[in-house]
């Protein structure tokens, strides 16, 4: 990832969940916030209601590649946390149908914000 790095710190991740801004999906919910660096911070999440741990693994799995495709679309300077949905590990999401949701639903939110 060009512009990411990992956000594996339990303190950021309880800021994101009470402090930012969220989206929700059958996919996946992503809460988001502005961090001012000059690169942005991604941590990915999957609940026991995912699944077992190989589908909590896909989902994570599916969920990043999706990022990856998707990640010179989004501005720089934010915090994201992805939280996997149940559908999401269990194979009857594909990693297209996320990708899918991250360039509509991230990007036309974060336009409309700037248009704010």
């Amino acid at each position: 990832m060009l512009y990411t790095r990992i956000l594996n710190d339990n303190r950021d991740f309880l800021t994101l969940y009470k402090k930012g801004k969220y989206i929700v999906s059958k996919v996946a919910v992503i809460y988001y916030k502005k961090n001012g660096l000059p690169y942005n911070r991604l941590g990915i999440t999957a609940g026991k209601k995912v699944g077992n741990a190989v589908h909590r693994n896909r989902a994570k799995r599916i969920i990043r590649q999706a990022y990856r495709e998707n990640e010179l679309n989004f501005p720089i300077g934010y915090d994201f946390v992805i939280v996997a949905r149940g559908c999401t590990g269990n194979g009857k999401v594909k990693s297209t149908d996320v990708s899918k949701f991250l360039k509509d639903c991230i990007i036309k939110d974060f336009v409309k914000d700037a248009n704010n």
